[in-house]
């Protein structure tokens, strides 16, 4: 049986490679613009996509930010659901669909639009909804699966990352990006280092916070001017009753349940993940993965809130405004 099986694996690599070969010839004035877009980027670059197609879209993610391109990925449902907090003018999109027709995906794409970001799409469907919602498509069209059925995503996935490396590497060539700065953004152990450090070495102690008691106004001023995309609300004892993020108030907004003459309280969320100043980097860090959340409140031994970790502190990722 092993002549058998080697034969398959060489029939699938040949289809594949039959499918990376139709997309390298379609390479033109689309990849090109997107190759400057790119680089021209002065915020970061968003990638998204559903299934298998965001399964790539997280791999390009990480090979941008390690080649010199800031990126990270975005699931398109979650987008929906006030991950689009992180999104500033400026910032670039690219969004992966092989069908180009992923409701979910395509919903997300007029909010990025209303926000100021083009997006690039990676598709194998030249008329689709996705190409439409558009600035630049670049085709990953590809003439069959390696499926025997035609049906899972092989050919075309494998088409898709390997546009999504070639515009890294182009990247690298336009922002004459060097082995130094590659060793810059790959410590090694300098990110083990920073992941077992204390929290309070690298928490805000000055953190946005509002009374219990305080109106809309005031609680969103301190949400705007703390930069964090997050405000505590303490008791009259300094105790934190909840928090009110940037998700938090645009889902309300999306809700028609904005109150804008009422009380913070109204708004916060009062069962909230928190750390503590005894807790490590590392733990922290597995703590918001698993939460899939990007600020934290920081207790001390008494339960007090002295701080707010935000996830690029933890990863050393430089300063992060959430003002406009």
């Amino acid at each position: 049986m092993e002549k058998v099986w080697v034969e398959s694996g060489r029939r699938t690599i040949d289809v594949e490679i039959e499918g990376l070969m139709a997309v390298k010839m379609r390479l033109g004035s689309a990849f090109s613009q997107a190759v400057e877009l790119l680089a021209a980027c002065k915020g970061r670059v968003v990638i998204s996509g559903l299934g298998k197609s965001g399964l790539v879209g997280r791999k390009i993610a990480a090979t941008f930010s390690s080649t010199g391109t800031p990126s990270f990925f975005m699931h398109p449902v979650e987008g929906q659901h006030g991950d689009l907090g992180s999104i500033r003018e400026g910032d670039v999109c690219i969004a992966i669909s092989n069908s180009g027709k992923t409701d979910e995906l395509n919903a997300l794409l007029p909010a990025l639009r209303g926000l100021g970001v083009k997006i690039i799409a990676l598709t194998g469907g030249a008329d689709s909804p996705l190409a439409s919602l558009a600035d630049l498509v670049i085709s990953t069209e590809v003439p069959r699966e390696a499926c025997p059925f035609n049906l899972a995503p092989t050919s075309s996935t494998t088409a898709m990352l390997a546009v999504g490396d070639a515009l890294a590497i182009c990247l690298i060539e336009a922002k004459s990006f060097t082995e130094k700065d590659f060793k810059r953004v790959h410590p090694g152990g300098a990110l083990g280092q920073r992941l077992s450090r204390p929290i309070p070495e690298l928490m805000h102690a000055d953190f946005p916070r509002a009374p219990l008691d305080a109106d809309m106004t005031l609680a969103l001023r301190a949400l705007h001017g703390g930069g964090l995309g997050a405000v505590l609300l303490l008791d009259g004892q300094g105790e934190l009753q909840g928090i009110i993020t940037d998700g938090d108030l645009r889902r309300a907004l999306l809700n028609n349940s904005f109150n804008p003459s009422g009380k913070a309280a109204e708004l916060m969320t009062k069962s909230f993940r928190c750390a503590t100043t005894e807790q490590s980097a590392a733990e922290v860090l597995n703590l918001m993965e698993q939460a899939a959340i990007t600020v934290m409140p920081i207790l001390d031994r008494r339960g007090r809130p002295v701080g707010i970790i935000h996830l690029h502190d933890l990863l050393g990722k430089g300063q992060i405004s959430f003002t406009a």
